[in-house]
């Protein structure tokens, strides 16, 4: 099993995946040990201080003018995470919990929490032991981190709450320890706000997102030109020289993406046949241009996501010097940004990609192609209802496209006056995430079904397409023909499509893509 190790300068997103994936195993190195025992050294010296510290000896947010006395600093520890953990609504993902999980351990790893080295010990045992946390849809405003949703992972910690076992079923978490000789955690001063003072949920989905999006960027650049070759499209379009005078980096990549895939085809530069067109349409000539503008955005967001994988976040945080100090660095407006510009690159891919589907569809607009691709047009109705659910994706994309981010609502008694709602932008663009396979599915499925009709019309279509149409039937998608139940067959293009099987299908051929 793949070992991850967590030191004191944070981790890679390759590192979130495996774990929050992969299931990889997870160890403290010795640099993190040492770490954590010397920032605790300093924390208990404050804890035996007459004078207050937030966090150390104070309540919390809209109470930290009260001053804890040490017989009660226990309690104050363990009622935080008690009345933080208080989500409601669906369960969220496993994969989404454990990524949560992991980097508020790389948080506590890096010495600046002031946590015990056996507390986090205790976060890695469960990580190894496969349990997840119950977490909750709803609890965080993204400020001051995910509050709720951490609180339920710190719950876990101490052996109370509920739990998914590694075996599925969800028992309460301290059956689940005591079934794996994991001993629920004291906690003690500090060490509870430590757990709950982070941006980790927001940035586990973020990461995750921004692998899935990649596949999908490329997924989409092959079906565009997948269109593009249906259609009887230019691939003159497609030409470096003309990227190059708007040297957007995305948009080259795309670009190159889809003259690689329609390199030998024997459909494209038809303009002058039977329906002369000078130029094809917007949907048709402008995807390196849209799906670069996609692609640049990725690459943006992910510059913000290997910064706070960089970040130790947490309020008050133990610096170097041995200060304790208050900070916002748990403000989740840099990662609730990019989120939200990512939910509307990815709608806007899905809007131009569904423009393309309808084009295929239109006897008046596709160049030759059947009404709908249907086998008998009136008996049969082909691909209609397909692009209505298409369309019906697009527009949840759109309303997903709406900023969470441009949203606050104050909380704690005002103290807490202006947050982030990065959760929520989060939550919502892993929807939008999925809605996208979707979208690009439904593209795929009409596109290599129009492809194999100008087949049996004699036009040959490249190389690199037959590989996809090969690749799409073998894994159980039907071609054209007669109607029939279509949900299930749109249903294997769209796991096709999650697989990565676009992208492999296309590479033994082209060659890697961008």
């Amino acid at each position: 099993m793949h070992t991850v190790v967590v030191g004191t300068s944070g981790t890679t997103a390759q590192d979130v995946i495996a774990v929050a994936r992969g299931n990889a195993r997870v160890e403290l190195s010795a640099n993190a040990v040492a770490a954590l025992a010397a920032a605790r050294e300093i924390v208990d010296a404050l804890a035996a201080k007459p004078e207050p510290v937030y966090g150390v000896s104070t309540g919390f947010g809209a109470l930290a003018s009260r001053h804890i006395s040490p017989e009660l600093r226990a309690q104050l520890q363990r009622n935080i995470v008690r009345s933080h953990a208080a989500g409601m609504g669906p369960r969220v993902e496993r994969e989404v919990v454990r990524a949560l999980m992991f980097l508020r351990l790389k948080t506590v790893a890096s010495g600046h929490t002031g946590v015990r080295p056996e507390v986090a010990q205790t976060m890695a045992d469960l990580l190894n032991a496969g349990i997840t946390p119950v977490v909750h849809e709803y609890g965080s405003l993204g400020c001051s981190g995910d509050l709720a949703p951490l609180s339920h992972c710190a719950l876990a910690l101490m052996g109370e709450g509920d739990a998914e076992g590694p075996d599925g079923a969800v028992r309460p978490a301290g059956e689940l320890l005591a079934a794996h000789g994991i001993t629920p955690v004291e906690l003690r001063e500090k060490e509870g706000l430590a757990l709950l003072n982070g941006t980790d949920g927001m940035l586990g989905m973020l990461i995750m997102a921004l692998a899935d999006l990649r596949t999908l960027y490329t997924s989409a650049d092959i079906t565009a030109a997948l269109s593009l070759e249906a259609l009887l499209g230019t691939d003159k379009v497609l030409a470096p020289e003309l990227h190059a005078i708007r040297p957007h980096p995305g948009q080259g990549a795309s670009a190159d993406n889809m003259l690689r895939v329609l390199a030998g085809s024997g459909l494209t530069g038809h303009h002058q046949d039977d329906a002369p067109r000078v130029q094809d349409a917007y949907s048709v000539r402008c995807a390196p241009q849209v799906n670069g503008a996609g692609r640049d955005t990725l690459a943006y967001a992910a510059t913000v996501a290997d910064r706070e994988l960089a970040a130790a976040v947490d309020n008050p945080v133990v610096l170097p010097d041995g200060r304790v100090e208050s900070n916002g660095n748990f403000h989740g407006a840099p990662v609730a940004y990019v989120l939200d510009f990512l939910a509307i690159a990815a709608a806007d891919l899905g809007s131009i990609t569904e423009r393309r589907t309808d084009r295929l569809l239109d006897k008046n607009r596709s160049h030759g192609l059947p009404p709908f691709l249907a086998d008998d047009a009136g008996v049969d109705s082909g691909l209609m209802i397909a692009q209505y659910t298409q369309a019906a994706l697009v527009s949840e994309m759109k309303r997903l496209a709406v900023p969470a981010s441009a949203d606050s609502i104050p909380s704690s008694a005002m103290q807490e006056d202006h947050v982030s709602m990065g959760w929520s932008a989060a939550r919502k663009l892993r929807t939008a995430v999925g809605n996208l396979a979707r979208i690009v599915a439904v593209e795929l499925y009409a596109a290599a079904r129009a492809v194999e009709l100008r087949a049996q019309q004699g036009l040959t279509p490249a190389p690199a397409t037959r590989a996809v149409i090969e690749a799409l039937r073998a894994a159980g998608v039907e071609g054209p023909g007669p109607d029939r139940f279509l949900s299930p067959d749109l249903a294997a293009a769209d796991a096709f499509v999650r697989a990565g099987g676009l992208v492999s299908a296309v590479e033994p051929v082209t060659g890697p893509l961008a």
